[in-house]
């Protein structure tokens, strides 16, 4: 219990610092909110997935140290995925400053998207590895990584972009901001 609760105070303090580190960086504060949400689904989905499979699979699956490093490695992986969709959104919003921010979004997406498919693929290819021919103690934490790896590069482009799309349409939420602004 002590492991766990330690578990999740870590994981509230890193996710806090990124989005301090996101807000820092891109000084906007609905870029860290798109990661923040973005991690929050890799976490919980990898979680979720690992919980359903535990009863499953022939290996055992244990939220253990080694199960909270590949939580942590997910993470990290994802933020950076992120990261790099990030500062293209901002070069090209540069380059196209009247051009529709869903637009700009779309371009940047699609000018990075074969570095994060084969930068993906590298790290998943290299977790499936470690799961075939690794030990019992390594299985649970490949599994978690390659389960992390997935939803984090879906996450990067399918949820932390069109978030910034969508704060920045017009509709409730976006006039609730508006007004924030003003």
């Amino acid at each position: 219990d002590d492991l766990k609760a330690g578990a999740v105070k870590a994981t509230l303090f890193a996710i806090l610092a990124i989005f301090l580190y996101i807000f820092i960086r891109f000084r906007d504060w609905r870029y860290s909110l798109g990661t923040i949400v973005a991690l929050l689904h890799d976490v919980l989905v990898t979680l979720a997935v690992f919980s359903f499979a535990r009863n499953i699979v022939p290996f055992p699956l244990e939220i253990d140290q080694h199960f909270i490093a590949a939580i942590l490695t997910v993470i990290g992986f994802s933020m950076n995925d992120t990261v790099i969709v990030f500062d293209r959104i901002r070069e090209d919003t540069r380059l196209m400053p009247n051009a529709p921010r869903s637009e700009v979004i779309n371009r940047a997406i699609n000018e990075t998207l074969s570095r994060t498919i084969m930068t993906s693929l590298t790290v998943f290819l290299t977790i499936l590895i470690l799961f075939l021919v690794g030990g019992q103690v390594t299985k649970g934490f490949a599994f978690a990584m390659l389960i992390g790896v997935i939803t984090g590069t879906y996450s990067s482009i399918f949820v932390a972009a069109p978030i910034l799309v969508d704060l920045g349409k017009k509709g409730p939420l976006g006039r609730v901001l508006k007004r924030k602004r003003n």
